[in-house]
């Protein structure tokens, strides 16, 4: 947050102003945006940056449940427990796949669950948007594009022209909550 200020919303009329107001921060170096609309528009999934920690976060579960395994029958079969069966050597590592897989899923499930919770914000019950009026219309009809505040190119008076180059029906500076 700047100063206690959430940042900027613009709300716009139309689905090709949202377009163009969205692409034209973007070639301003703006990285911190978001838009709001009633339905998906497959135009800006190229525009709007998109920052998805989840798959690295699986995938670090995974690895960490992974190794928990593998050391874990490691150190009872050679150290704890060492039990000879057949002949066979105390670390026969074919029998710790079975092991090794179930932790890996079960850590790479509990990393996407507990992940997807704390990166969409839960339990969060209020954000600064829900402040501003009319943002309800965006689940109706309306089409909304905030600028965060930390941007690190963000300035009130650069963000507005940017913005007002689209006419929107309104531009809104919105209080951090």
């Amino acid at each position: 947050m700047n100063n206690g200020i959430y940042g900027l919303v613009a709300q716009f009329e139309t689905v090709d102003k949202l377009i163009d107001a969205a692409r034209e921060l973007r070639q301003h170096d703006f990285t911190r945006f978001e838009v709001y609309s009633p339905y998906p528009i497959h135009e800006l999934e190229d525009i709007v940056p998109a920052t998805n920690r989840l798959p690295a976060l699986v995938l670090g579960g995974g690895l960490s449940g992974a190794a928990i395994a593998w050391a874990m029958q490691t150190y009872i079969a050679i150290y704890d427990y060492p039990l000879n069966v057949g002949g066979r050597p105390l670390y026969s590592w074919p029998s710790f796949i079975v092991i090794l897989f179930e932790l890996t899923v079960l850590c790479a499930s509990l990393a996407a669950f507990f992940g997807s919770l704390f990166l969409s914000g839960f339990p969060g019950i209020h954000h600064p948007l829900f402040g501003v009026p009319g943002f309800q219309r965006a689940m109706r009809d309306g089409f909304f594009l905030s600028i965060d505040a930390r941007d690190p190119v963000y300035r009130l008076d650069h963000a507005q022209a940017i913005l007002q180059q689209f006419d929107p029906l309104e531009v809104t500076e919105v209080a951090a909550s």
